[in-house]
């Protein structure tokens, strides 16, 4: 009986050592992330730096002349469109359409006294047309100085900024002197430059949208003008509009980013990828491509120099249904057996949810 002790204890013992022989040489199975070629757009997006200026400065003024009695807003408010900025003293104004209005009242009193007597042929035509007359001009009279009285009030004509206050309550002011200079922000407008390259490739020009340093919005726009002379730096003008009032969201002065949609000459060729999913093996530009079972396998790929929207551009190599690896290309190995990952939302950061 001791005897075969001895012999099962060597078989065991051996079969023991090959189990943790073959322990060692398996690798874990690595979990990558991974994402698939994007096909390129026929489209491209632009950005220049550009900055917003207001539409023009308006200079604001009483239509009629005066004694400033009140300035209701001050350099820096924003101010909307038929809001009260000013008034004059309108003490003799009042004064004047009240006389005309007594003798238009006693005029109309008249004037229809007369016609009653026309009606019984009691008064000439002639006079019946001169009495007529007299009350059409002493209307015409009374209006104007109606709006004499109504111009002592200054209204602001748009939405915008007052830039400047230009006089002060109690000064004398005449009809048409600017009180305010008024920054226009109903028409507010965005400048920017654009190079050579992209000024002759205008007609392909699709849509212009802009942010604004520090706000998340995109703002749509409209193109006004394109200048067709360049500057000294080979760069054109390019004015635009915003198609909707920002409001006081941006004020002019603001520095923004323009973007120009425009249309490629030729077709677009090839795909995008994360510059991270490529790696360099010599002089040659790899790929890892994760088969249907899981493992990886390298494929040599075709890249562009420029990049599309901050992706590389692979022209050759993909056919877009492929599933790739974007991380940890630089660990793996030739027919290893992956786990694929996938990555958490921007509102489960951390995986947690």
């Amino acid at each position: 009986m001791k005897g075969y002790g001895k012999i099962w204890i060597i078989p065991l013992a051996a079969l023991l050592c090959a189990c943790s022989n073959g322990n060692d040489t398996v690798r874990p199975v690595r979990s990558v992330y991974v994402t698939q070629p994007v096909k390129i757009s026929n489209e491209r997006v632009k950005s220049y730096p550009g900055i917003v200026k207001a539409a023009e400065e308006i200079n604001l003024g009483f239509k009629t002349a005066g004694q400033i009695e009140k300035i209701l807003v001050k350099e820096g408010d924003f101010v909307h469109k038929g809001q009260l900025l000013a008034e004059l003293d309108s003490a003799d104004y009042r004064l004047a359409v009240e006389a005309l209005q007594i003798q238009y009242d006693q005029l109309r009193d008249e004037v229809e006294r007369t016609a009653q007597l026309f009606s019984r042929k009691s008064v000439s035509a002639n006079d019946f047309e001169k009495a007529s007359a007299g009350l059409r001009q002493l209307g015409v009279q009374l209006q104007a100085n109606k709006n004499k009285l109504e111009y002592t009030r200054l209204y602001a004509p748009a939405d915008g900024y007052i830039q400047s206050v230009n006089f002060s309550p109690a000064e004398m002011i005449n009809a048409g002197t600017a009180l305010f200079t008024l920054l226009d922000c109903s028409g507010m407008e965005v400048t920017a430059n654009i190079p050579a390259e992209d000024y002759k490739k205008r007609g392909n020009f699709l849509s212009y949208h802009c942010r604004a340093t520090g706000i998340e919005k995109d703002f749509s726009l409209e193109l006004l003008s394109l200048t067709p002379r360049a500057d000294n730096n080979l760069l054109y003008r390019i004015k635009l509009a915003f198609t909707e009032n920002p409001g006081n969201e941006i004020t002019a002065g603001t520095n923004a980013e323009v973007e120009i949609t425009m249309r490629e000459d030729e077709t677009a060729n090839g795909y995008t990828l994360p510059l991270n999913a490529l790696f360099k093996e010599g002089e040659q530009t790899r790929v890892w491509v994760i088969g249907p079972d899981t493992t990886v396998s390298k494929r040599i790929v075709e890249t562009e120099n420029e990049l599309y929207g901050g992706a590389a551009v692979v022209t050759e190599g993909l056919n877009g249904d492929e599933n790739i690896v974007s991380a940890g290309v630089n660990v793996l190995h030739e027919g290893e057996k992956v786990k694929v990952t996938a990555r958490p939302s921007k509102s489960n950061v951390g995986g947690l949810l």
